[in-house]
């Protein structure tokens, strides 16, 4: 799916909703249990309620990997059903990997080639040449992790490079947007490793909200995945004031808030609703945006 795929599936749904399927079994209604993959059942009937009301879903891969084989199982039966929705769906493997250049050539071909998914998140702590490996694969999307929403952030991703403190402590000003954190010179360096914006993105916390404008300076056209909206205190709003672009250019995730709304017989139902609330909401901040009408 393309970036312009992508935006046209946003203004056909009304909706930049990602749905995250972070599964836990433990979580799922117990009435599931007696099936005989739990966890798949849930997903299925998930999917099938908030479908019109999402343009993605996101599997945290974790979720399902803790449970071993079965586990597998489970995710590999959600994205192949995923896939009779290629059109209505983009799929995205939350599985954060990141290795040397030939691990990750590895990962690329199990997420892409094995279970083809749309786009996966990645950890861009090694470099570029831990990264570029899944950018071979055409058609497919690297979701690079540069502001994360969780409360480690400030042990890295708000540190100053050492260059740039240099530059302020000389008075130096550019025209450039001026980098004075770390995660500002992930974007800045990685975003050029992608062949264009149809390939890269990049997840920024619903919680930092506020800084998606310094952003956007750096990244003006990319897509930005945005997690923490909901249960994680997020704010909708704020992130499209700060973080929209001309073709829209977020994608908003929300997990908890929706496929544990309810535990009882009606999770399906509930999940729905939850999902159209947010949709309802999206599609009026689209038509303030001037992005559908």
């Amino acid at each position: 799916m393309t970036r312009f795929e992508l935006f046209d599936l946003i203004k056909r749904k009304e909706s930049f909703l990602c749905v995250g399927l972070d599964s836990d079994i433990h979580k799922i209604p117990r009435h599931l249990l007696d099936k005989e993959d739990p966890v798949f059942e849930f997903n299925k009937q998930i999917i099938d309620a908030t479908l019109p009301y999402t343009i993605a879903y996101k599997p945290n891969t974790a979720f399902y990997e803790s449970r071993g084989a079965a586990g597998w199982i489970s995710l590999e039966k959600t994205i192949d059903y995923l896939k009779q929705f290629k059109k209505e769906a983009f799929v995205i493997a939350d599985a954060k990997r990141g290795d040397i250049g030939n691990t990750s050539k590895q990962y690329a071909n199990a997420f892409f080639r094995q279970m083809d998914v749309d786009a996966l998140t990645v950890a861009p702590y090694m470099g570029e040449d831990s990264v570029t490996p899944f950018l071979d694969y055409e058609g497919k999307w690297v979701i690079l992790l540069a502001l994360t929403s969780n409360a480690g952030a400030n042990d890295f991703q708000f540190l100053q490079p050492q260059f740039s403190a240099m530059m302020d402590k000389m008075g130096i000003r550019t025209k450039r947007p001026r980098i004075k954190k770390l995660y500002e010179q992930v974007l800045a360096t990685s975003y050029r490793w992608g062949a264009n914006e149809d390939n890269m993105m990049f997840v920024v916390g619903a919680t930092k909200a506020e800084m998606l404008g310094g952003i956007r300076q750096i990244v003006p056209n990319h897509f930005l995945l945005v997690p923490g909206v909901g249960a994680q205190g997020g704010s909708l709003e704020q992130v499209a004031e700060f973080g929209m672009n001309d073709q829209c250019g977020i994608i908003v995730n929300s997990s908890r808030g929706i496929i544990f709304a309810s535990k009882e017989e009606d999770f399906a139902a509930v999940a729905a609703t939850k999902a159209q609330e947010l949709q309802v909401k999206m599609k009026k901040i689209l038509q303030n945006k001037q992005l559908i009408k």
